[in-house]
């Protein structure tokens, strides 16, 4: 079965059995009966798509024949990626639309979809989409880039508007014991107003009165002069984890004391804190792909460091290392014994789903390292857990 389709419904005492058939395809018209008027499009649409998957094919479950006229399994007609994308966006609610785009580029590596700029102008903006231009940018040509830049823009400001109230708020400052004047709801201080109430506690009504309520008050966290290193793996497999550290480290940059750093590798090693303001321009630039060598962006991380005691080294990756696994080690408990927090995060995506090798992850954390898989809001909050101590 291809997955759970959800085409705009036909009649009501059918549309449970032409959803089944438009996932079938014609093989299953002896028991849903046949399409409906205005289907046949919806059809020939997924039968461009699925009707390529040779494995649904060998099996039977898709078509062996279909509206458009091909067999299970013999790949796309003259119809182009162009003629798809404007018959789907015809035919199919948003999230349907959505979920073909994502398995056109990720199950059947339909490049056109990101590698020609006039389906580029015709696709919705998405994470999914957003990987993909990063993994074949270097295929794209000006005019092509152009087009792809719109993609990176909106997907990155989706991100931007999710991302930063979370990383601000962790940054608000902590509640402190001493009381506050300010009525503020937010600072309720629940236990306190209960206590200085009971008098007022009616029994019959089982109500207690509020005469005067009682807040805390803030104490702005003591921000002052830490690094913030991320070093984020730029193998294909991490493509996620370089888009969300990159937003991650925009909604870092400019918080009062601290100094954010963003370091991406694979065999080399680039430092980008010079674009770490403008998001999209830093990954425009990022190229996924080629070895890693972890220990040698440890060691680039090293040498950054300015204040042991005032540093975070934040490290994202899937700890598969193509470098010496020696020297990494080495060098994390050297980082450690000075006193700086070294971070190992296994993902970084908006799933948080780690794949990770957990056999060197297990020897940094001997080595004092913190390992984990984390979401970016949950970076901020940690890293502005450490800034308040």
């Amino acid at each position: 079965m291809t997955g759970p389709l959800t085409p705009d419904p036909g009649p009501p005492q059918d549309a449970g059995l032409e959803r089944w058939r438009l996932v079938l395809g014609s093989p299953a018209e002896r028991h849903t009966g046949p399409l409906g008027p205005g289907r046949a499009g919806q059809d020939a649409a997924l039968d461009w798509l699925y009707g390529r998957d040779p494995d649904l094919a060998r099996r039977g479950v898709r078509r062996s024949g279909s509206s458009a006229g091909r067999t299970g399994g013999s790949g796309p007609s003259s119809v182009t990626a162009v003629d798809w994308l404007d018959d789907i966006h015809r035919l199919f609610p948003r999230e349907t639309v959505e979920r073909l785009e994502r398995d056109a580029v990720e199950r059947y590596g339909i490049e056109e979809i990101v590698t020609d700029p006039e389906v580029l102008e015709r696709v919705e903006p998405s994470a999914t989409l957003l990987r993909a231009v990063l993994r074949t940018k270097h295929l794209m040509n000006p005019q092509v880039l152009h087009a792809a830049r719109r993609i990176v823009e909106s997907v990155v400001a989706q991100l931007l508007a999710r991302l930063r109230p979370e990383v601000r708020r962790a940054f608000h400052g902590t509640r402190s014991r001493r009381p506050s004047r300010t009525p503020l709801a937010r600072n309720f201080d629940f236990a306190r107003t209960v206590r200085a109430n009971l008098a007022h506690y009616r029994p019959d009504e089982r109500r207690l009165l509020i005469e005067r309520p009682h807040f805390h008050s803030r104490s702005r966290r003591q921000v002052t002069r830490w690094q913030l290193i991320l070093l984020v793996d730029q193998s294909g497999s991490m493509a996620g984890s370089v888009i969300h550290s990159a937003v991650t480290a925009a909604c870092l940059w400019g918080l009062p004391g601290l100094k954010t750093h963003l370091v991406a590798f694979d065999s080399e090693v680039v430092d980008l804190t010079a674009d770490v303001t403008d998001p999209v321009e830093l990954l425009m630039r990022v190229q996924l792909g080629g070895g890693t060598d972890i220990a040698r962006a440890v060691a680039y991380a090293a040498d950054l460091v300015e204040n042991p005691r005032r540093t975070i080294v934040a490290l994202i990756t899937d700890f598969y290392e193509g470098g010496d696994a020696h020297r990494l080690r080495r060098t994390v408990r050297g980082l450690v014994e000075q006193g700086t927090t070294v971070l190992g995060l296994a993902a970084l995506d908006e799933d948080a789903n780690p794949d990770y090798d957990r056999e060197l992850a297990g020897r940094l954390a001997e080595a004092g390292a913190h390992i984990g898989a984390m979401t970016p809001g949950r970076l901020a909050e940690f890293v502005a857990e450490r800034l308040g101590r």
